[in-house]
């Protein structure tokens, strides 16, 4: 009490939540809600960008007291005089996620806390949860009455979104039942990132790239998404998981949507997420008969990371001691329209690999003719353009030079644009994604169409890798700390590239 929360810089960072709201976090025991949603929320109440008029719900299957979630959720944020005010606003209520009964009892416990602090019936329900327990939640939500309500509502559902298109489609149709288009949130944190928003406006505010941005001037394009750690805690979801459904149905294919894309007419969500769409529809399809060509798939063995010795992914606890579950792949992918008609994508994930690094490069053809061949005894090199999304965020353009001297020397030297640098902070992802859901912002979450055709462009392969351990198939076997694989190496190489990383 008393203490005044900071007033917004004038910089256009994120725009405040004007109406008041609930925010009920289903999960709200688990990690997410502890290590990202708390935080977040905590860091745009210090900021002003929410009004007081709010409060936050958690519940789950445990048994906590308000003040033990109060207490608990102190271990993970800085506190200071504004968290006494903040968790003020934490409540929490306990939930058996198939009893529609306990349902009924969160129902009364929201009301009474709209009552308090004035919320006008606004409500915004997350799921934090596995993806086995989203369509019970749903359904339920529904049943209970909890998505009747005076004010707005809004719901937001984690990845994956589904667990294959038949999933996703039923899905889709549960979430309908309850809840409008609009009012649907499917979450992909990496589109709140601030490189990923600046594809956007690199691409469409700038006249000197556009033109070039297609198969004439692009030789080929690269998106990576390496991770340093392992499954850690995760084992029992990433068994049945495996790398395409963790990173490639969503986070990679987003980024590729948002590089291939067409020009929307307007810069509004609806506008963005049909150009996106046409992308998914494009690409060409990988049949079970061209996945020797067009995939490579491995799984880290014991090795370095860092100075430390780290165990293989079969000697993980929770992973079966012959599981042939991919933790790495690298896909050749294409997209047959005018644009970029025979401009391969290679796109490529994996855990355990030498360090953490996500990043886009866009790779430019070589020079038609080279003046100074006679007197150069290396090839000059392509330009690259590189969005780099983690850790270090930055937008970097690489280019030939003279060394100065009377001797005719190149170099390659690399102009570069840090995040870092700039004299304001960035908001962190969930920050921003937050953001967007309580103002009923699309603009950067998914789309039914896009979430189906996404599932439907990788069946043929999962379908393959969920019957591998039958047929003629073999999962590379690739050292933690490395890159991946010899033969993703190969697998790049047969086509005369490199696979490049800053």
């Amino acid at each position: 009490m008393g203490i005044k929360r900071k007033k917004q810089s004038p910089v256009c960072l994120l725009e405040p939540v004007s109406e008041p709201f609930a925010l009920v976090i289903f999960g709200a025991s688990g990690d997410l809600t502890k290590r990202k949603l708390i935080p977040a929320l905590f860091n745009i109440y210090k900021e002003s960008l929410v009004p007081e008029r709010f409060f936050i719900l958690g519940t789950a299957r445990t048994e906590y007291s308000s003040i033990e979630f109060r207490d608990i959720l102190s271990e993970h944020v800085t506190t200071d005089a504004l968290w006494q005010n903040f968790k003020r606003h934490l409540f929490f209520q306990p939930i058996d996620y198939n009893d529609r009964i306990t349902y009924i009892t969160l129902r009364k416990t929201l009301k009474r806390h709209e009552k308090t602090f004035q919320t006008k019936g606004n409500r915004l329900f997350y799921l934090a949860v596995p993806p086995q327990l989203t369509e019970d939640i749903v359904k339920m939500i529904g049943e209970s009455g909890l998505a009747e309500s005076e004010g707005w509502k809004r719901i937001v559902v984690e990845k994956p979104f589904g667990w294959d298109l038949p999933s996703a489609k039923r899905l889709n149709e549960l979430l309908q039942r309850y809840f409008k288009e609009e009012e649907i949130f499917r979450i992909d944190h990496y589109l709140g990132k601030e490189t990923v928003q600046d594809i956007l406006l690199f691409r469409f505010a700038n006249s000197i790239f556009e033109p070039i941005w297609n198969r004439n001037f692009i030789d080929h394009v690269q998106i990576t998404a390496s991770e340093s750690i392992g499954v850690e805690k995760r084992a029992g979801y990433y068994e049945k998981a495996g790398i395409i459904r963790d990173m490639f149905q969503n986070h990679i294919l987003q980024l590729m949507s948002l590089i291939a894309m067409e020009p929307p007419a307007l810069f509004e969500p609806a506008r963005i997420r049909e150009e996106k769409v046409k992308v998914f529809r494009s690409l060409r399809e990988i049949t079970r008969a061209d996945i020797p060509e067009y995939t490579v798939f491995g799984q880290y063995i014991e090795g370095v990371i860092d100075g430390q010795k780290v165990v293989g992914y079969r000697d993980e606890e929770g992973v079966r001691k012959d599981s042939h579950t991919p933790t790495f792949a690298a896909l050749k992918v294409f997209i047959d329209n005018w644009r970029w008609q025979g401009v391969p994508f290679y796109l490529r994930s994996g855990k355990r690999l030498k360090r953490r690094v996500t990043e886009v490069s866009i790779h430019f053809k070589t020079v038609p003719h080279s003046i100074f061949k006679n007197v150069l005894s290396e090839e000059i090199k392509p330009n690259v353009l590189v969005f780099r999304i983690q850790p270090d965020e930055a937008i970097e353009l690489t280019f030939q030079t003279k060394i100065p001297g009377t001797t005719l020397c190149f170099r390659e030297v690399t102009m570069n644009f840090s995040y870092r640098q700039q004299d304001h902070s960035m908001p962190e992802a969930y920050e921003r994604v937050l953001m967007d859901c309580l103002r009923g912002d699309h603009l950067i979450f998914v789309g039914q169409e896009g979430v189906e055709k996404a599932w439907e462009f990788f069946t043929p392969i999962l379908k393959f890798l969920d019957k591998g351990k039958k047929l003629i198939f073999h999962i590379n076997d690739y050292r933690a700390g490395t890159w991946g694989p010899p033969e993703a190496e190969e697998f790049i190489r047969r086509d005369g590239r490199q696979w490049w990383v800053r």
